[in-house]
């Protein structure tokens, strides 16, 4: 059976200001081609079809254009919600929907039923994980703590019972929206962090032939069955060094996988440039960047005038201007934002803590802050999926 699995299409979203729908659906255009292209016999996409809980409209017609052409050629399709996704809305009509091949799998509760095809070797059988948020889930997988690798060892206890009671030989789909361990992150997925953990072991998946994951920006491969398909296109600047695909997977008789990554079309390449201002506009080795999304960082000890103006003369594409003057680190004049570059909102808050009182929070007192921190981010989501 020849599956294409993509995720993450986060349609309606913006690249800094540049809107990018009209390549949203150019990749949609893209998809369908493929899909007869290569005969494929089902399609999965692995959750983040929108980029928000209410995605403007524009957005839900073009999603609702792929579901027509998909269903149209008669290929099954499996999809999940993932976390930027309101899998509730999401979910509208599911059963209806079903009855022409686009099986939407959003509830929680329903991880273990499978969407079931079949080729000419026997059944396959499609389970989909939709992003498992740890304080709404817990109650449902009867888990004492809240925690991405509880809720997903649990949602996958059901999968393997239900793949047991089964033929031997019936082969297996996962279709999951996480953070796996091994998976490199981007700039422009938003953080899943609860109780400290991002990231859950790609074991808790053994015992199915394929997992297609869905949340990481960039085409990974974590073991032969294990893979992310990245998003169709780009959306920060982190992922300059992307290659945007997806992944046609051939899964055989046997259960055996092997997989090509096809390429999908970017609307321009993506270029993060560095140096000072009149380097940048002088260097003859930047003229390739001329067409490209371009990202510059200046370095100039003093904000040099008009640099926007006089880098967009050069760069016409120019979206992204960063200033990092070159100053140690711990000189006062370095910004407050720049300041807190890569930290999580934990170590933000241990900072601050550190900086009031002098001294930083005991094991105590770094637990309550983790807590508090969690419980944020459980209200935000309750919120979301209350909208």
């Amino acid at each position: 059976m020849k599956l294409l699995h993509t995720s993450d299409w986060h349609l309606g979203r913006s690249f800094h200001r540049v809107g990018m729908l009209g390549a949203q659906a150019e990749f949609i255009g893209h998809l369908v081609a493929t899909v007869c292209e290569y005969a494929v016999d089902a399609v999965v996409v692995s959750g983040d079809v929108y980029d928000r809980a209410v995605p403007p409209l524009a957005a839900v017609e073009l999603f609702d254009d792929a579901l027509h052409r998909l269903a149209g050629l008669g290929v099954p399709t499996v999809m999940i919600s993932g976390n930027h996704d309101s899998a509730r809305r999401l979910g509208v009509g599911a059963g209806l929907i079903g009855r022409a091949g686009i099986h939407l799998r959003t509830d929680p509760a329903a991880s273990g039923t499978p969407v079931m095809l079949s080729d000419a070797h026997g059944e396959v059988a499609f389970y989909g994980l939709p992003y498992l948020e740890p304080a709404l889930v817990k109650d449902e997988f009867g888990v004492e703590k809240a925690g991405h690798e509880a809720v997903l060892a649990a949602a996958m206890d059901r999968v393997r019972a239900d793949l047991a009671a089964r033929p031997r030989g019936t082969r297996s789909v996962v279709l999951a929206h996480a953070f796996v361990t091994g998976g490199a992150p981007s700039d422009s997925e938003r953080d899943i962090t609860v109780g400290g953990v991002a990231a859950v072991p790609a074991g808790v998946f053994d015992g199915v032939d394929y997992v297609a994951l869905g949340h990481l920006h960039g085409c990974q491969t974590l073991t032969e069955r294990v893979r992310y398909s990245g998003s169709p296109l780009p959306y920060s600047f982190s992922e300059a060094d992307h290659r945007k695909s997806m992944w046609l997977v051939d899964l055989a008789a046997d259960g055996t996988v092997t997989a090509e990554r096809l390429d999908c079309p970017v609307p321009r390449a993506l270029a993060r440039i560095r140096g000072t201002l009149e380097e940048l506009l002088a260097d003859p080795a930047l003229a390739r960047h001329r067409e490209a999304w371009v990202e510059a960082t200046l370095t100039d000890p003093v904000r040099p005038a008009d640099p926007m103006a006089r880098l967009t003369e050069r760069f016409p594409h120019t979206l992204s201007l960063v200033f990092e003057p070159e100053r140690e680190p711990d000189d006062p004049s370095v910004s407050y934002a720049r300041r807190l570059v890569g930290r999580d909102d934990q170590q933000i808050a241990e900072d601050f803590v550190a900086h009031v009182r002098g001294t930083g929070p005991d094991d105590h007192e770094r637990a309550v802050l983790r807590d508090t921190v969690d419980a944020v981010r459980a209200a935000e989501a309750v919120n979301e999926v209350a909208r």
